[in-house]
């Protein structure tokens, strides 16, 4: 299967779980159900970010190694906080982002933060990330 599909089959299975959080739900009141995957699409997909892939090497190089081995591995996933990761994908992206679909800064930060470690686990069955993720 392409890139493309096993990118909009993570971005779904994030909404799904993001669906199942009451607490996310109320706070993204105002986001249609169609605009949050194609967010978290872009982000997690883009060409900007480099994909998964790209972003979890960004995430290694910056000191979160520990945190990514957490969710490549079978174990508790490790947190990171939302200004943790505003650093690592660069204030501008997120900024531009949330500009983009109109979405709070801070809000889709935290949002990042919470799905991140869910999304490369949810892409490492077998604790490593598939080529091209």
């Amino acid at each position: 299967m392409g890139r493309k599909g096993s990118r909009g089959r993570l971005a779904m299975g994030i909404f799904d779980a993001l669906e199942n959080n009451p607490a996310l739900r109320s706070a993204l009141g105002q986001l249609g159900s169609a605009v949050l995957p194609t967010v978290l699409n872009e982000v997690l997909g883009s060409n900007n970010q480099g994909g998964l892939g790209a972003i979890v090497a960004k995430l290694e190089q910056a000191g979160f190694g520990d945190q990514v081995k957490s969710w490549l591995g079978s174990g508790q996933n490790l947190p990171i906080s939302a200004d943790q990761l505003r650093q690592v994908l660069g204030n501008d992206t997120v900024r531009q982002l949330a500009a983009r679909y109109n979405i709070p800064v801070d809000q889709l930060s935290q949002i990042l933060a919470q799905e991140l470690p869910k999304a490369v686990d949810n892409a490492s069955p077998d604790g490593r990330l598939p080529h091209g993720a």
